[in-house]
């Protein structure tokens, strides 16, 4: 009977230590293939420059949601004027080049949770971001509805293993932001259960163009807001810096020291402002860079659930060694 009730308490737990790992494993559950699609739709076809501006800022939710408050206090402000009006603000500047865009703010009021969604995807696996809309675009040039306008230019760079889509203003300095129905500008939405979101203005015109393709308002006027570039090809997923645009637009607090022209953007996690990290990488990432003890205490990605079965091990006066075994069987 004793041998027996051994028997039965090392299943039960081994079921328990299961349990919690697996409990663990879906709270840092990495975005589907069908949840990038879906949350990368609506912004994939803008011109790089402003997606890369977009993806960093995303990273910093707290601080967008002060951006849009701002925007919409202030709605005659927009490009580089409107950046240069919030200086004074303590907001990471990727966030403060957004308010030259008034409309790309309005379309993120309008997506909360989507925000904080993108911007800890480009944390936790900002390759597969890239990937995403490269596949975007290709579906959507291949649809017929991505090519070169008056105020966008796409070129297509055939490479061995991949086609590259890149898509930049016409004019350096006017950039459109585009206006496209998310649902048709792809072709036959491909996740069912997955179906994008898409944003029209307020008073802009459904023409034409918006319902068999990519439409656009006025251009935003544009000298230095935009200092960030999607970094394509191999090695993509980070983010190139032109150090030149970025210290003519932000005050000296905020300026980068560098001889090189470009530079390779790092998240600050000072200016996440308590948001937290959706995976345990990024948590153990940038948590710990957190300035202050008591912050970085709280970010430190630990593993509670880990954590609990490895108390429940010791309680149960199971040696280490046998611990890491029964761990071992939830993996396999």
């Amino acid at each position: 009977m004793r041998k027996l009730l051994a028997i039965f308490g090392n299943t039960f737990l081994t079921v328990l230590i299961c349990v919690t790992f697996a409990t663990a494993q879906a709270e840092d559950k990495i975005f589907s293939e069908a949840e990038l699609d879906q949350m990368m739709a609506p912004i994939a076809l803008y011109p790089d420059s402003l997606l890369s501006q977009i993806l960093m800022a995303c990273t910093y939710p707290a601080d967008i949601n002060d951006a849009i408050q701002w925007s919409k206090n202030n709605p005659n402000q927009k490009g580089d004027a409107a950046v240069n009006a919030v200086q004074d603000k303590s907001w990471d500047p990727s966030v403060m080049s957004l308010v030259a865009f008034p409309q790309v703010l309005a379309m993120m009021e309008k997506q909360p949770s989507w925000i904080q969604n993108v911007g800890d995807a480009f944390l936790a696996n900002s390759e597969g971001v890239m990937d995403t809309v490269q596949k975007l675009r290709n579906k959507a040039k291949d649809d017929g509805n991505l090519k070169t306008t008056e105020q966008q230019k796409v070129t297509v760079e055939e490479q061995p293993s991949e086609t590259i889509v890149i898509i930049e203003p016409a004019d350096p300095q006017i950039v459109y932001v585009p206006v496209y129905n998310t649902t048709v500008v792809y072709g036959t939405w491909w996740w069912p259960h997955y179906r994008p979101w898409y944003y029209y203005p307020p008073g802009y015109r459904y023409g034409s163009a918006v319902m068999r393709g990519i439409g656009f308002g006025i251009g935003i006027g544009i000298t230095h807001a935009l200092w960030g570039g999607c970094h394509w090809g191999r090695g993509r997923g980070s983010v190139n810096i032109n150090v030149n645009k970025y210290n003519n637009i932000n005050v000296n607090r905020n300026k980068i020291n560098s001889n090189n022209k470009n530079s390779n953007w790092k998240h600050n996690a000072n200016n996440r402002r308590g948001t937290p990290y959706r995976d345990s990488k990024s948590r153990e990432q940038f948590g710990n860079k957190r300035s202050g003890a008591d912050k970085r205490q709280n970010y430190r990605g630990r593993d509670t659930q880990r954590d609990k079965a490895r108390s429940t091990l010791d309680k149960r006066a199971i040696s280490p060694s046998d611990g890491r075994k029964q761990l071992a069987l939830c993996e396999s």
